[in-house]
């Protein structure tokens, strides 16, 4: 038989118990929402690389947005474009880190602009959600405006985290085409999803709603994912696509989410051409 005491003492304990574990938990949720920005960009700033080192002619260029941040990117011609590539990165790295994807587009007879968020590579400020669609929108202006490049001529591209980005400004402005590699639906359906024992939902800040926004064009759109990415799961990138409009198409390839693109590079390229040849003179020889 246990004692009164006992019992008490023992209830006493577990209560201590559960009410230390739910401090953690709330101390460790707190954690999470005060410093989500590091969850989200990982910017580095030195570049490893250049196009040139690469055997490709290339220009730096500097731009200002509207809040004035002065951002960096490079513009990479191909010898005889048939179009110009707007090139929005994943969220860690930067522009250097990009070359394999250069050189694959630009062999595809498309120039192309890539350029550095705020706070990446050579780029002024820190990165966050508004930040990153003001720095997209700046980059069109400056293809149009100072570049003079056609809207009809610019194809959209985005992988992971750009793809929101891309995304975001193809629901603002009129490409011809847009490529979105990697796709997520939202921030805070992949963050549930990939953190389900944190009230993700009640604690982002992000958004980067992916299907909301290629619900809101029209340009031809090709979705590629690989089901053995391991960040963004592959049903992300089929509902992204089940939301867009037509004319789509959607391309799968093999490998993980940073190394898809080189591990299926045949079909990745083959898949590409065909979609550009649909939109585009085919790629000069």
């Amino acid at each position: 038989m246990m004692v009164p005491g006992r019992r008490s003492a023992m209830s006493g304990s577990i209560l201590f118990t559960v009410v230390a574990a739910m401090a953690i938990y709330a101390a460790f949720a707190g954690l999470m929402y005060v410093t989500q920005s590091r969850q989200v960009y990982f910017p580095t700033r030195a570049h490893v690389t250049t196009p040139a080192l690469h055997g490709m002619a290339y220009e730096d260029v500097e731009f200002v947005t509207e809040d004035g941040m002065r951002l960096h990117g490079w513009f990479v011609p191909a010898p005889t474009a048939r179009g110009v590539l707007l090139f929005f990165h994943g969220n860690a790295g930067n522009v250097s880190h990009r070359i394999d994807s250069i050189r694959i587009f630009r062999e595809l007879g498309l120039s192309v602009f890539i350029i550095d968020y705020r706070g990446y590579g050579r780029s002024e400020g820190s990165p966050d959600e508004a930040g990153t669609y003001r720095d997209a929108a700046a980059a069109w202006r400056w293809l149009r405006q100072e570049r003079g490049v056609p809207a009809e001529d610019i194809v959209v591209f985005g992988r992971s985290l750009g793809a929101a980005v891309a995304a975001w400004l193809a629901a603002r402005e009129r490409p011809r085409a847009v490529i979105l590699e990697s796709p997520f639906t939202s921030a805070p359906d992949l963050g549930a999803e990939l953190m389900p024992w944190l009230p993700v939902r009640q604690l982002i800040r992000f958004e980067y709603d992916t299907r909301s926004a290629v619900r809101s064009f029209d340009a031809p759109l090709l979705v590629i994912h690989s089901r053995r990415d391991e960040i963004v799961p592959f049903h992300h990138g089929r509902a992204v696509f089940d939301a867009a409009r037509e004319p789509k198409s959607f391309l799968e390839i093999r490998g993980g989410h940073n190394d898809g693109f080189l591990i299926s590079r045949p079909q990745y390229e083959r898949g590409l051409a065909e979609f550009l040849d649909a939109w585009f003179q085919p790629a000069p020889d």
